[in-house]
C-alpha cells in the first residue's frame, strides 16, 4: 500500500477517535479537563504518521469538532487548542523521527510533546487573549488540572503503540 495513502488512513481513524472519544466525558466538563481525551489520538498521530500528518490532524481536530457540535467552543478553547494540539503531534513526530526507535525514547518524544503543546496553548492563549487570573492561574486551570490526562496517554499511549507494532500495523519507518 503507497505510504501516504497509509498515513492518510491512520490520520482518518484517528481524526474520527479525536472527534468521539470527548464523549466520553461530555457531560461532565472537569473530568473532560482533566482527562484530555482528545490529545491521545493527536499524540499518536504524530507518533504513527509523522510530524507533519499528525500536526495537520492536531490542528484540524478541536475546529472539525466546534464547528460540528460547538465543542470546545469557538475561538475562546477551540483555537488556542488547535495550535496546542497542532504542537503535539508536531514534537511527537519530530522527536520519534530523530531518536532512536526504543521505548524510553516513545516517552521521552510523548513528555517532550506535552511540555511544547502547553507552551504553544499557553502563548496563544495570551497573545489572543491574555491570561486571566495571570500566569499562575494559567498554571493552575490548565497545566495542574490536566495531570490525570498526563497519567493516562503515558499509560496508554506506548501500550498502543506496542500493540501497533506487534500486529506489525506500523508504517515501515516507525518500527519499535
Amino acid at each position: 500500500m503507497n505510504k501516504n495513502l497509509k498515513k492518510l488512513t491512520y490520520s482518518a481513524v484517528l481524526l474520527a477517535l479525536a472527534f468521539l472519544l470527548p464523549f466520553i466525558t461530555a457531560n461532565n466538563m472537569e473530568l473532560g479537563n482533566a482527562f484530555c481525551l482528545m490529545h491521545i489520538p493527536v499524540l499518536l498521530c504524530g507518533l504513527i504518521c509523522g510530524p507533519v500528518w499528525g500536526t495537520a490532524m492536531g490542528a484540524v481536530a478541536p475546529l472539525l469538532r466546534s464547528a460540528v457540535i460547538g465543542a470546545p467552543p469557538f475561538p475562546t478553547v477551540a483555537l488556542p487548542m488547535a495550535f496546542e494540539l497542532g504542537a503535539y503531534a508536531l514534537a511527537a513526530g519530530l522527536m520519534y523521527k530523530l531518536l532512536p526507535k526504543r521505548m524510553p525514547y516513545v516517552y521521552l518524544s510523548l513528555c517532550a510533546a506535552m511540555v511544547f503543546g502547553r507552551i504553544v496553548h499557553g502563548t496563544v492563549k495570551f497573545l489572543l487573549y491574555g491570561f486571566k487570573g495571570g500566569f499562575s492561574g494559567y498554571i493552575t486551570g490548565t497545566v495542574l488540572v490536566s495531570w490525570p490526562g498526563v497519567l493516562v496517554q503515558l499509560l496508554l499511549i506506548p501500550l498502543i503503540f506496542i500493540a501497533l507494532k506487534r500486529a506489525k500495523l506500523l508504517p515501515e519507518n516507525n518500527k519499535i
